[in-house]
């Protein structure tokens, strides 16, 4: 995820990191606003290649994690909480091992994390807690003001995750940085 340009915050001006765990691909959200106004987003995936083992894939994910968490300084974590099918429970195990990574960056960076149901997370932004990936990924589009569809989809859920940080959560938050931001910058407003 390359960086872009700094974001000068203003007095109540919070950014909340969205994060949507996965192996293959880990959605990032990046989200600044001030109560129900987005002033900036950003977002993006971390991949890893199925082919490398499963410590290097979490060892690759925890260090973009921690880089992109020192270069964005989010006041506040927020990322979907683990579930399992019942017809994958391996797919569940991956899920937590890669959740676990991602709230040992938080810690280890110093900032406040949370753990959201992915139903929690569709219902606030959709008003159904059953709704698909791409009733969600309209949702936070419709939300931030964006015209294009939001790509990959895990980026968008990890924004829709940053947008409830914002509007539910942002008293755990510190205040926003004067430092970076992830590729694919958008402003809303």
């Amino acid at each position: 995820m390359p960086l872009g340009p700094p974001d000068t915050p203003a007095a109540g001006r919070r950014t909340i990191l969205g994060i949507d765990p996965g192996l293959a691909d880990t959605g990032v959200g990046l989200i600044t606003g001030e109560g129900q106004q987005v002033r900036h987003f950003a977002y993006g995936s971390i991949h890893t290649d199925k082919r490398r083992p499963l410590g290097e894939r979490l060892e690759r994910i925890y260090r973009r994690l921690r880089d992109t968490i020192a270069e964005s300084a989010p006041g506040l974590i927020v990322v979907e909480d683990v579930f399992s099918l019942k017809r994958y429970p391996k797919s569940g195990i991956l899920l937590g091992k890669v959740t676990g990574v991602v709230l040992l960056a938080g810690q280890r960076c110093g900032v406040p994390t949370l753990q959201i149901p992915v139903r929690e997370a569709k219902q606030i932004l959709t008003g159904n807690g059953n709704a698909s990936k791409a009733q969600l990924e309209v949702a936070v589009r419709h939300t931030l003001g964006c015209g294009d569809p939001i790509r990959p989809t895990h980026a968008a859920d990890a924004l829709g995750l940053a947008l409830i940080g914002l509007f539910r959560y942002a008293h755990l938050a510190a205040a926003a940085p004067t430092r970076g931001w992830l590729a694919e910058e958008g402003d809303p407003s």
